[in-house]
């Protein structure tokens, strides 16, 4: 059924666009209502505009908390005109219909996330006519146009021309379902923030406010859909925050994992570094004073697995840096048993203008990787609130995130070898890298770069033949790192048939005597961090 618009009530936080929607509407021939600073500005630019007290017969009261709560507000929303009751107490009570609504609530999160922002303040920026009416409308869409956004404008008054100023069915129910979820989303960052100001971590009931950013081809396989859904009050510097520069293919739903899985390690550190990852574990990681030089040690880690892969930077990408990368299978990658080489995406805080370029033009595959441009690394923006979100059938896991990183003031030195300043740099890596690999993980370093991997086996002892085999003649004098205590000494003895010269490893198993014991014996330094790092 179209229903023709004859009265609009307009009452918006964010004034872009409404002037001109307040003037094609009122060139239709529709009466607009409006309040405030929205009547004002509609006002100014010569739009005929009826005062919300002009139609209630109440002025506005308490600083304006009470205005379009009324009778003759909600009456003309929620009445139903096909409802003889209805239609006799709106007759009775003088309470006319009113055919669709403009609203866009109090800015709340923008308030909460100002600086010195009181509790006070974000009280007094909690909107309560706003969703009231924006609730009355969106239930009566039978009957009224319910408009939250600047966005919908354009639409709305293309349907009215085309229906001589009325909206059909199927229009007034999308905004419906655009309107509900709204004010869904505007009551969780409420929640969000007053249940933060309590200390409240796990309240009774959790909303999490998200946006939809963009649909994907598909999820992590063709047979499934997929789209990517921003924290709304996100500030962090992130993948999800990232800007991707055009050019590139479409990013995917594994692409956005693997890249946060790069990204988030490559972040822990302060000096030069860069990360390859695939699928969701890092198979390189390397520090150097030189950007470009990390990357050709990282990409060195393992050549045949960065086939496909992703690469993290902590430093901008000029030119030289750009070249480095599209060039890895020639300079460095053929030679060391590498098939060929291309990458999925390059994450990186920024690209020049001619590293961009030299992207897309020096190999042919350069014109599908995607480009994640992040900004500067800010560990100032680092959400500690955010929750790590996980999902089952049935619901959702939630903790904090594990923000722990290398804490030199809290390592104990159990074993009668100290490692050195340079061993202690490469344990660093080494627990770092163990942080953001799928438990159970042993981790190899030599020469500030991940040589070996092992990742997400069932026992710890496997994990760790892996990454001696991927390291081959690397893991001798190289370090080691455990995303989690040793149980028996076996660890131990397998990483001294290695040649691994230094562990780094949460400590607190029973046995830590015998493992101890153990690195005594074989001359092996061991470092305890006091934390573990499981990774499910």
């Amino acid at each position: 059924m179209d229903v023709k618009i004859q009265r609009a009530l307009i009452s918006v936080s964010d004034k872009t666009g409404v002037v001109e929607f307040a003037k094609e509407l009122s060139q239709m021939g529709v009466t607009i209502i409006s309040t405030g600073g929205t009547a004002k500005a509609i006002a100014d630019a010569g739009v005929d505009v009826q005062s919300v007290d002009s139609v209630t017969g109440f002025p506005e009261m308490m600083n304006g908390r009470v205005k379009t709560l009324h009778p003759k507000i909600h009456g003309g929303l929620l009445g139903l005109r096909d409802n003889a009751e209805h239609a006799a107490a709106m007759k009775e009570h003088q309470i006319e219909p009113i055919d669709l609504v403009c609203v866009n609530l109090y800015p709340f999160e923008q308030t909460v996330a100002k600086a010195g922002c009181t509790l006070a303040e974000a009280i007094e920026n909690i909107d309560i006519g706003g969703p009231s009416m924006v609730r009355s409308a969106a239930k009566n869409n039978k009957f009224v146009t319910i408009v939250t956004n600047p966005a919908q404008y354009e639409k709305v008054l293309a349907e009215m021309k085309e229906k001589s100023g009325a909206t059909s069915q199927e229009l007034r129910t999308e905004c419906a379902r655009a309107a509900f979820s709204l004010t869904a989303f505007y009551d969780a960052a409420i929640s969000k923030y007053l249940n933060a100001q309590a200390g409240d971590m796990f309240p009774e009931r959790i909303s999490l406010a998200v946006v939809k950013d963009k649909e994907l081809r598909y999820g992590e396989n063709p047979h499934q859909a997929g789209a990517f859904y921003k924290l709304a009050d996100s500030k962090e510097v992130s993948i999800g925050n990232a800007r991707l520069i055009d050019g590139g293919t479409p990013i995917s739903f594994n692409n956005l994992m693997d890249t946060n899985a790069a990204f988030e390690l490559v972040k822990e550190f302060d000096e030069p570094a860069a990360v390859v990852v695939k699928h969701m574990n890092p198979c390189g990681c390397a520090v150097d004073a030189d950007i470009a030089k990390a990357y050709e040690k990282a990409y060195l880690g393992d050549v045949v697995s960065a086939f496909g892969g992703i690469i993290a930077l902590n430093r901008t990408v000029d030119k030289e840096l750009a070249t480095v990368i599209m060039e890895s299978y020639a300079r460095f990658g053929k030679a060391n048993g590498a098939a060929g080489f291309f990458a999925e995406v390059i994450a990186a805080p920024a690209f020049d203008t001619d590293a961009v370029e030299t992207i897309r033009s020096l190999k042919a595959w350069g014109q599908r990787v995607r480009l994640l441009e992040t900004g500067p690394i800010d560990r100032e923006t680092v959400d500690c609130g955010e929750f790590d979100v996980r999902c089952m059938v049935g619901g959702l896991l939630l903790q904090q995130r594990d923000l722990v990183g290398w804490e030199p003031d809290v390592l104990t030195f159990p074993t009668k070898v100290k490692p050195t300043d340079e061993q202690l740099e490469d344990l660093k890596i080494a627990w770092l890298t163990a942080k953001h690999v799928k438990s159970n993980t042993i981790t190899l370093v030599n020469g500030k770069k991940l040589v070996g991997v092992g990742a997400g086996q069932m026992n710890r002892v496997e994990s760790g033949l892996i990454s001696f085999k991927m390291a081959g003649e690397m893991a001798k004098g190289s370090a080691m790192g455990s995303d989690a205590f040793f149980p028996f000494p076996d660890n131990v003895e397998n990483a001294a048939k290695a040649g691994v010269a230094c562990i780094v490893q949460p400590g607190g198993s029973k046995k830590d005597d015998e493992v101890i014991a153990k690195a005594d014996e074989l001359g092996i330094a061991m470092v305890f961090t006091g934390k573990r790092h499981f990774k499910h």
